[in-house]
């Protein structure tokens, strides 16, 4: 049977082959996951969309999303009817070859598109039969680049439907310890801000954001497709004025170098602006705002020129000046005037520019060259071989050459091989209507320069990335990866050495040791290797031709098909079932457009049992709800053990059952949590069980236990009855601003309040358990007909229809109430609240603990999942610490607690007190009689 083969591009075509879209109310998107881990900047992202195919037919189905261009695609592959179609990376020849084949056969192609200024569109779609399901799973991996300051992880969210299951995760973990935390975006705002939770402790930090389907549609950004915008993880990491943080693993490192606390340089800084014809308009308004920025922001010690172009050239000063007030006023007016009109001499400007710079030199000072320009070289010199030849003559290498391009008339291919070549770097500038913020937040970034001729050495190292650098600027950082000589890292000895002002600094290891990661990070350190070496690689062929490129583009290929890499030279072609098109993924570089290449882009219930034949403790006290039958079954004939108790409301049949600890239930008269008619039932004589075999289940358990009583007549009235210890089940608070959160201990089995809405439409209680971490059961009721008990094993749900119990994972939904089982968590949305119940195991035994992902819009919710951050005040460290919280001084210990509301449940330090200073109120408010 015939394939068709599709070329994907993800940076940025529209290709003409597309048929017929999808009709996506066909189809339903049940689950769809972004997790996201940073090891050391570092971050691999896998995107999970499962789809069920809800039609009597077969339709073809679609996976679309968007992903950083600077990321590469490392892994895609679907799961349908228990087989796997992963995706090969091949040479970008061999998946042209492929793709022209489909064509000539008259088969349909993908469709792809550059979204925005950072990202790019993956798409791709497949044909699932009726009522069958389909699982796409996408990863890339990104080094993420620090830019004034701050790391920034893009998460783009644009599933095409709200989505029931739908989540962020996000684990950062930074050895140098991480120094802030925020979250931004346009997804982290007005309705969507309470369904961001995050925990930061010293090196490690995690990002939940779980909206709900109703918020997924009416928020800023959303509509009846669904979310469409950003969630933007930004932070930075600890830094100091030694040689930085260096990891090795396996033979490889990875070092990060940004020192702090050094002085600035001043700086000799030229820019050069196009105003030829092609920038009238908006582009020449929003340069001149940009420039004038520019000028406020030059310190005194700063020289600077201007020059403006066309086909001629034109100096502001025919030298460098000084940035006294008197000459940035006069520069400003020089701004301001800038008329467009005119053809275009790149190569005059750029050589007048340089020349600026080289017979004004200063020692101790920074130079810095920076192009503006929205077209080709129209004037002068227009070969662009030979501007690229002026141009490297007359730098030198004695400083960076920084291209901005404007729009997407400009070629931009040139002015990245120019930038390359002088030590610098290329930026598109897009039109649009923040362009001049664009232009000043560029300047920005090279605004400070700290250190000049920076070396990076590495004795004992090899295959190394780039270790000459010009310049090191404030807020940004040099990342350097290799290998280690026979993985010796005795005789590794990384060093630095770089100028400041007039000083040579050198940054040695002698107050920094490097560390070995162990094996958990082994491939991560690799693959940063791999992945800096293939993006340095791809730009240094920019700059070759001939013999030397194919030598550099051969060796790209060689790590790209090693790792995975889905880079300009590689493609992936994705296998599908047969009778499919099979689809090939490819990556173009920046600023292709369409019609350059005719390619496309893929784009419970616990039950134990020994007998067949019940035996049963009979209870007599209150009766169930209407329709309750309330029992445990103990042994093989029916010889009961009986309490006396007043009668409920009709239904019932006089017998209660008992939880597994052995508690009793007391007369339920009210709601849930509420206040009880009836005491404890009064304990009556018991008949003896001899059979220990049992099938016990769960019911409104009290503090007496009923089993307790059984051990004592078989271990016979007269023997000692030791009283066990009551465990202690510690709980966090967490606080805003201060690095320690609050924690308390809470004594034995008891029922907590974990969440009352004040309508009354959801509450949920909680048992811990006896002698282990952690709750035992937790119970969610709707109304007073309808509950769902959730337990290690099973959910069960109760309502006017019967009794459900659900072990697998499933998605259940009970009136508006949405449960979803995964592996190791049930996650539960009701209303405008999300609450997730992650399974935990401590000693052999799980246990489940309860986190809010999304609180209630109502701020008066009780509960101890409703507590709001603590605010305190250290006002006493000797002799014994205490805290001011709400006017009232506390004593607190130093201590420490597990984060059970974290998969990996970390251990945090904290401040330890009693439970009513932490609460600010009396444990007994946060108690219920029943579950």
């Amino acid at each position: 049977m015939e394939r068709a083969v599709v070329q994907i591009t993800l940076f940025g075509l529209l290709l003409a082959f597309v048929t017929t879209q999808p009709n996506k109310d066909d189809w339903d998107i049940y689950s769809f996951h972004i997790n996201s881990t940073v090891n050391s900047r570092y971050a691999t992202t896998v995107i999970t969309s499962r789809v069920a195919n809800r039609m009597d037919e077969s339709k073809e189905i679609e996976f679309q999303v968007r992903i950083p261009k600077n990321a590469f695609i490392s892994k895609f592959r679907m799961f349908i009817d228990g087989q796997v179609y992963d995706g090969v990376v091949k040479t970008k020849e061999q998946a042209q070859q492929q793709y022209s084949e489909a064509v000539s056969r008259g088969q349909s192609a993908g469709l792809v598109s550059s979204v925005g200024r950072t990202l790019e569109e993956f798409k791709t779609s497949v044909t699932v039969a009726a009522h069958k399901k389909v699982t796409f799973e996408l990863t890339y991996e990104e080094l993420l680049k620090r830019r004034l300051g701050k790391y920034e992880l893009q998460i783009h969210a644009r599933p095409m439907q709200p989505v029931k299951d739908f989540k962020v995760d996000v684990y950062i973990h930074e050895k140098a310890g991480i120094s802030f935390l925020e979250v931004k975006g346009g997804l982290s705002t007005n309705a969507l801000a309470n369904a961001i939770t995050k925990t930061h402790t010293d090196k490690q930090a995690w990002v939940y954001f779980y909206p709900t389907e109703d918020q997924q549609k009416t928020c800023d950004h959303c509509g009846e497709e669904g979310m469409n915008g950003d969630l933007v993880i930004v932070y930075d990491v600890n830094r100091d004025a030694s040689i930085g943080d260096i990891q090795t693993s396996d033979g490889y490192f990875v070092h990060h170098f940004a020192p702090s606390s050094l002085s600035r340089i001043p700086k000799n800084f030229v820019f050069l602006i196009d105003k030829s014809g092609s920038m009238n308009g908006k582009k020449i308004e929003q340069t001149r705002t940009a420039l004038i920025r520019i000028l406020n922001d030059l310190a005194e010690d700063d020289y600077f020129g201007l020059i403006t172009f066309d086909g001629n050239i034109f100096h502001w000063k025919r030298e460098l000046v000084q940035a006294s007030k008197k000459n940035v006023d006069s520069a400003k007016d020089f701004a301001r005037n800038i008329q467009s009109g005119g053809s275009t001499d790149i190569n005059g400007a750029v050589l007048q520019g340089a020349h600026m710079l080289n017979v004004h030199p200063r020692e101790g000072a920074a130079s810095i060259l920076i192009l503006l320009t929205d077209g080709d070289p129209t004037a002068g010199v227009t070969n662009l071989r030979q501007i690229l030849s002026n141009v490297k003559e007359a730098i030198a290498e004695k400083f960076p050459l920084y291209c901005l391009g404007f729009g997407f008339d400009v070629n931009f291919e040139f002015l990245e091989k120019m930038s390359l070549q002088n030590n610098g770097a290329a930026r598109r500038i897009y039109q649009d209507s923040d362009a001049d913020l664009q232009l000043t937040g560029f300047y920005e970034e090279v605004a400070t320069p700290l250190l000049t001729d920076v070396t990076m050495i590495y004795t004992g190292g090899t295959n190394l990335t780039q270790t000459n650098f010009s310049q090191y600027y404030n807020g940004s950082e040099i990342v350097v990866a290799g290998q280690i000589l026979h993985n010796d890292i005795d005789t590794f000895s990384p060093q630095v050495v770089a100028i400041s002002s007039k000083r040579r600094l050198t940054f040695s290891e002698t107050n920094t040791t490097v560390e070995s990661t162990g094996t958990v990070s082994d491939s991560h350190i690799q693959r940063v290797w791999a992945y800096l070496t293939v993006k340095q690689l791809l730009d240094k062929q920019l700059q070759l031709s001939g013999a030397e490129e194919e030598e550099v583009r051969k060796e790209a290929l060689a790590l790209s098909f090693k790792y995975s890499f889905v880079t300009p030279l590689t493609s992936m072609v994705v296998t599908k079932p047969p009778g499919e098109n099979t689809e090939v993924l490819h990556k173009p570089k920046e600023g292709q457009q369409q019609g350059i290449e005719q390619l496309s882009m893929l784009q419970p219930r616990r039950t134990a049992k020994t007998s067949s034949s019940p035996r049963r403790i009979g209870l007599t006290g209150s009766a169930g709800l209407p329709g309750g039958y309330d029992h445990i079954t103990m042994g093989a004939a029916p010889r009961r053990i009986g309490l006396a108790g007043s009668a409920g409301p009709p239904g019932g049949n006089g017998q209660t059952r008992m939880d597994l600890d052995g508690a009793m239930p007391t007369s339920r008269l009210m709601r849930p949590g509420g206040a009880m008619r009836n005491s404890r039932p009064r304990i009556p004589d018991l008949f003896l069980v001899p059979q220990p075999s049992y099938d016990i289940g769960y019911d409104d358990p009290t503090d007496y236990s009923l089993l307790k009583v059984m051990r004592t007549i078989e271990r016979g009235a007269g023997e000692e009855q030791k009283t066990p210890v009551p465990f202690l089940h510690r709980f966090l608070i967490k606080t805003e601003n201060q690095s320690l959160p609050l924690c308390f201990d809470i004594k034995g089995d008891v029922r907590l309040k974990l969440l009352h809405h004040p309508s009354g439409e959801l509450i949920v209680n909680g048992k811990l358990q006896k002698d282990n971490g952690g709750f035992k059961r937790i119970v969610i009721h709707l109304d007073i007909f309808t509950s769902i008990d959730v337990d290690t094993h099973r959910i069960t749900v109760k309502d006017l229809g019967g009794v459900r119990h659900h072990t697998g994972i499933d998605l259940i939904t009970v009136g508006s109430v949405t449960v979803i089982r995964r592996d190791q968590e049930i996650d539960v949305t009701a209303g405008d609240t999300r609450m997730v119940i992650l399974l935990h195991e401590k000693n052999g035994r799980k246990f489940l603990w309860p986190v809010l992902r999304l609180k209630p819009s109502d701020s008066n919710a009780e509960g101890i999942l409703a507590l709001k951050p603590a605010i305190y005040e250290e006002v006493q460290q000797t002799p014994s610490t205490k805290l001011k919280i709400r006017d009232q001084e506390i004593d607190v210990t130093r201590s420490d607690v597990a984060d059970y509301s974290i998969v990996t449940a970390p251990r945090l330090g904290c401040w330890l007190m009693s439970a009513e200073s932490a609460l600010q109120r009396p444990l007994d408010d946060f108690i219920v009689a029943e579950l």
